[in-house]
């Protein structure tokens, strides 16, 4: 699993970084081909508490803006819950990674990590 933003930190560091508010974050994009819609979610993100979302789904929201709504219907259909789900801050998923991180030598504390 790919997961942006958390390159050199320990899993203790990132137990601070999600008690403190920190989040994981996927993005979502949609691109059209006339009958052929895609609606696809970025890596995962890890977000820090008060940072900004928005720098990190420009690029997702561009491509969904140019490319989602020549579809039909499903163009117009799934463009704006992406653009929503953007503009809102990306879909928070940290109990999804939570979980799998569990699985893989990282241990769940009271929804945090630690190392094992």
């Amino acid at each position: 699993m790919a997961i942006v933003g958390v390159e050199g930190m320990t899993a203790e560091q990132l137990q601070q970084e999600l008690h403190g508010g920190g989040r994981f974050v996927v993005f979502e994009y949609c691109v059209s081909l006339v009958v052929v819609t895609y609606r696809r979610s970025s890596d995962v993100h890890f977000i820090r508490h008060g940072e900004s979302t928005a720098g990190k789904s420009l690029f997702y929201t561009l491509v969904t803006l140019l490319f989602g709504w020549w579809g039909i219907p499903w163009g117009l259909i799934y463009t704006p819950g992406c653009l929503a789900t953007n503009f809102g801050g990306g879909r928070d998923v940290t109990e999804d990674v939570v979980a799998a991180m569990s699985g893989v030598g990282v241990h769940v504390d009271k929804g945090l990590f630690r190392a094992v």
